[in-house]
């Protein structure tokens, strides 16, 4: 039987994030193989996996990143099942350097697919289930392109936003910051009118006619009535047409004019949790 010295069982702690005892175990099964300690951890990982397939992995850490050109962005979230494991800072580590492999791509298919340090990223994330002891997964995963990008992670990880300006102008740093920052805030349900699903337009014609029929008013009146209250679903639900939540005197579109008369937001995504 193999010698298992503490040296062997740093590393492979340090290679798979695995506790102490459970590299060692693994070490001592694998008769001092690196290379097998590290496959029967990851089985180990598969078998915690199967059986918490259909846990609840509502909390994680929600990561955006830019790339060197501020051209394109990417957000992921890391899920888990619980908060405690969301604030460790080993796992908010991962999250982040997940979301550096993830700017390479567009879309998570082919990210979960990617190498990771020797493995791919889904076969990393079933190895740190068996680690934690917890669902490990990539729940949101957003893109964006524009001729700037900017991002914001909201205290806590919990949200994080992207958002893209038509071009790349002096304080075009601080005013994507500015609207992803109200994007994490006031959850646009779009960017302007022309995003909003038709389906929810109807849906809120149909809700402001029922209320104003149970107040009394005329069944003639309710069209007009109704297309005034949608002017005001598109003014609070819809990104550029906010109240700007630095200066409420301005919308978010004017806010943007403000620093540059031909500038506008092209585009955001937003991914949060819990």
């Amino acid at each position: 039987m193999a010698k298992i010295t503490a040296a062997e069982v740093n590393k492979l702690r340090k290679t798979t994030g695995a506790g102490m005892m459970d590299c060692k175990k693994a070490l001592v099964e694998a008769d001092g193989d690196f290379e097998k300690a590290i496959e029967i951890l990851r089985k180990k990982g598969q078998k915690v996996a199967a059986k918490r397939a259909d846990r609840d992995s509502s909390e994680g850490a929600a990561i955006a990143k830019v790339n060197a050109e501020n051209n394109n962005g990417v957000i992921i979230s890391l899920n888990c099942e619980t908060d405690f494991v969301a604030k460790n800072d080993t796992f908010v580590t991962l999250a982040n350097d997940l979301a550096e492999v993830a700017l390479g791509f567009d879309n998570k298919e082919a990210f979960l697919a990617a190498d990771f340090n020797g493995m791919s990223v889904q076969d990393k994330l079933t190895e740190q289930t068996g680690v934690i002891g917890e669902k490990i997964e990539i729940g949101g995963f957003e893109t964006l392109s524009a001729p700037f990008v900017g991002s914001y992670i909201h205290a806590g990880n919990k949200i994080a936003v992207l958002t893209g300006l038509s071009a790349s102008v002096d304080g075009a740093d601080t005013v994507a910051k500015d609207v992803a920052m109200q994007a994490a805030a006031m959850n646009p349900v779009a960017l302007n009118e022309d995003g909003v699903d038709q389906s929810v337009i109807d849906k809120e014609i149909e809700i402001a006619k029922d209320q104003l029929r149970q107040e009394g008013k005329p069944e003639a009146m309710l069209d007009n009535i109704a297309k005034g209250k949608i002017k005001r679903f598109f003014k609070d639900n819809t990104l550029v047409n906010q109240d700007f939540i630095k200066d409420s005197k301005q919308s978010v579109a004017q806010y943007v004019k403000s620093v540059d008369t031909g500038l506008e937001v092209t585009g955001f995504k937003r991914v949060a949790l819990g």
